[in-house]
């Protein structure tokens, strides 16, 4: 059970930090420069992670097995964290950005996995679509 949900809390625990430190970015320090920083961690960590998990064997071999959406989510990924650090520049909330972008976003994956997956939506599913739009509608009342 709790293999189950590890990568749950792993999301939740590595999210909540993605956000605080999107937050705390310098605004005075060029975003394309903060980012290439943390790519540049990232890179590092990842490949002493690679290294490891393959026991240093045929790492460069592990190459050849990557598909377009390694790619293509490289690129998603900087408009996101770019997209993240400027609504919290132009004065979103911590607090209420994340929500609104999560609860929009499962909306369109709950969408893409219907049209493009083929997977059903229930009533309870299409109850909590209503209910999202409500929600996200009473968070940006004034």
């Amino acid at each position: 059970m709790l293999m189950h949900f590890l990568p749950i809390f792993i999301v939740v625990f590595s999210n909540t930090f993605y956000h605080i430190s999107s937050k705390s970015t310098s605004a005075d320090a060029n975003s394309f420069a903060s980012l290439f920083i943390t790519y540049t961690v990232a890179a590092i960590i990842t490949f002493i992670l690679l290294c490891i998990s393959t026991h240093f064997k045929s790492v460069f071999n592990t190459f050849t097995q990557v598909n377009w959406a390694s790619y293509v989510l490289g690129i998603a990924i900087i408009g996101l964290e770019f997209g993240y650090i400027h609504a919290y520049r132009i004065g979103w909330n911590i607090s209420i950005c994340s929500l609104i972008c999560s609860v929009l976003l499962g909306i369109i994956l709950l969408l893409v996995g219907v049209l493009v997956y083929r997977e059903q939506i229930t009533k309870q599913q299409f109850l909590g679509i209503i209910l999202c739009l409500v929600g996200i509608f009473f968070i940006n009342k004034k």
